[in-house]
């Protein structure tokens, strides 16, 4: 390709290279986009703090993009958005997003134009009884420890997921999923 450095690798150097055990024979090296740190420009986002797990990550960005939400702000305690497995959990979703990392979220959270959402197993409100209209910008936490005692104390509504069966949490993944689509829900109605 014009204007692409190409090499051919041997099948061992290939494979230590690859972060997969199946390859395709393609490995590339790019230059991650680069946001500026802030209060998104577009009117609702979604803003983790701590997320750990890649795979979560990549879910979380795969349901933005699905779901109308283009900014996403990610804590300095969070996963590499970029990662290769983040990067295969969002099948794609990176490239229709402005992903923030390394975000000031109390800052950020101060400076939201519109209302903050978070959500807790024990509020006493329901996200299906929360109004997602308008400008809004989800909280969701670490996996483990949930959000900061600051971060959910900036939170217009803290929303609880009803969860009539016997599990006891949701995985922040389906939970940010459920959100972001009774929100669309909303949005149509």
């Amino acid at each position: 390709m014009p204007g692409i450095e190409t090499l051919a690798l041997g099948d061992a150097l290939f494979a230590g290279l690859s972060t997969v055990t199946t390859p395709t024979g393609i490995v590339a090296v790019v230059e991650t986009p680069r946001f500026r740190a802030g209060v998104p420009t577009m009117s609702s986002c979604v803003m983790l703090e701590d997320l750990q797990d890649p795979g979560n990550l990549g879910s979380i960005l795969r349901s933005c993009a699905a779901s109308g939400i283009t900014d996403v702000l990610l804590s300095k305690g969070s996963v590499h958005a970029w990662s290769p497995r983040v990067l295969r959990a969002g099948m794609g979703a990176h490239f229709m997003l402005r992903i923030r990392e390394d975000a000031d979220l109390a800052a950020a959270a101060r400076d939201f134009p519109g209302r903050l959402l978070a959500t807790a197993p024990q509020a006493p409100q329901m996200v299906f009884d929360t109004d997602l209209t308008g400008t809004v910008g989800f909280l969701f936490g670490n996996e483990g420890a949930g959000l900061s005692a600051a971060l959910l104390a900036a939170a217009h509504s803290v929303m609880a997921i009803s969860m009539p069966g016997k599990g006891e949490s949701l995985n922040v993944a389906a939970a940010a999923a459920v959100c972001l689509f009774e929100r669309v829900r909303q949005l149509r109605q």
